[in-house]
């Protein structure tokens, strides 16, 4: 029996196990949206698209970085530091199934 063959009951719950605890939270769901689109983006780039304060988009990259979703580069440019952040693999993997997940419970609620 597939996943589809079983009750509706059943495709929620495992959708629900799926969500990734960590992309929870609206900001860092975000910075891995925006990063999964592109090579890297500076620490200035997304607090701009995020409008999110200086210590809470710090607190929500370190969280992403200790989770492994997220790598962090630090140069100087025209003398002034630079962290430029990117998406790892673990990071879109995990970006990719909570996704999926979520649709199966956005999909659930649809009908």
């Amino acid at each position: 029996m597939t996943t589809r063959d079983k009750p509706p009951g059943f495709r929620v719950r495992t959708a629900l196990e799926r969500v990734d605890r960590l992309l929870e939270h609206r900001p860092r769901l975000a910075i891995c949206v925006l990063l999964a689109q592109v090579d890297a983006l500076s620490f200035s780039r997304l607090k701009t698209l995020l409008a999110e304060t200086d210590g809470n988009l710090g607190a929500q990259l370190r969280k992403l970085e200790e989770g492994g979703y997220v790598r962090v580069r630090k140069e100087f440019l025209e003398r002034k530091p630079v962290s430029w952040y990117e998406l790892t693999n673990a990071g879109r993997t995990a970006l990719r199934n909570h996704l999926d997940a979520m649709s199966v419970l956005l999909k659930s609620v649809s009908r």
